[in-house]
């Protein structure tokens, strides 16, 4: 699997438009991108209760949802570039069914790891200005993921993202997904197994004990 990196994004925080404020909103960076432990240079992390995980380092979010998007709530003017759901990596061509938990890529000089599924939260609504996105991202499974960095490196806009070793074959980005986050009661062996892998993130893990405490 070689992927197009159309662009690389990061963000300040500021104030969405009910006045809380969030790095939800990204825009592309111009040159190499700096990518560590901490992920993007320049890339702000303002809720660190639910964020800055080093698991959680890098967000992608599969640019052919955006038209998805469009069609379930029309015009949405807050997705106006890449880098507008909050995503570090603009790709297209991809979806969770086509990542795997622990895949690691390479991206420039770096090489980073697929740790778990995005879940999704309210500030994206507060961001697009629409209430329902969340249940609908839960419905279909469209959830973004994110990535840990195991070797820092730079990249720019068109690199490619390049699986150099697949994760865990059973192990799809919306399988995770539907499984901790969705909303039929998950079976505990499954919950147990996912929580088993050697490169699944702390956080889902978490969240994991957290909602389902006998898994």
């Amino acid at each position: 699997m070689s992927l197009t990196v159309e662009a690389i994004c990061a963000g300040k925080a500021s104030s969405l438009p009910d006045g809380k404020r969030s790095a939800i909103v990204k825009s592309p960076l111009d040159g190499p991108a700096e990518i560590g432990p901490g992920g993007v240079a320049g890339d702000e992390q303002v809720d660190r209760r639910h964020h800055g995980f080093p698991a959680m380092a890098v967000h992608l979010y599969p640019a052919d949802h955006y038209a998805w998007l469009r069609e379930q709530f029309g015009d949405l003017p807050a997705l106006s570039r890449p880098g507008s759901m909050g995503e570090n990596l603009f790709v297209h061509g991809i979806d969770e069914t086509s990542f795997h938990v622990g895949d690691r890529f390479r991206l420039g000089t770096a090489i980073i790891e697929l740790s778990q599924p995005r879940q999704p939260c309210a500030t994206i609504e507060r961001h697009l200005g629409r209430k329902g996105v969340v249940k609908a991202i839960v419905a279909s499974g469209r959830c973004g993921m994110f990535f840990r960095v195991v070797e820092p490196g730079t990249a720019r806009a068109g690199d490619t993202l390049d699986l150099i070793e697949q994760g865990a074959a059973d192990w799809t980005v919306r399988r995770a997904f539907h499984l901790v986050y969705g909303a039929s009661k998950p079976e505990r062996d499954e919950l147990a197994e996912l929580a088993s892998l050697p490169r699944v993130s702390d956080r889902l893990v978490r969240d994991i004990r957290r909602k389902h405490p006998d898994a």
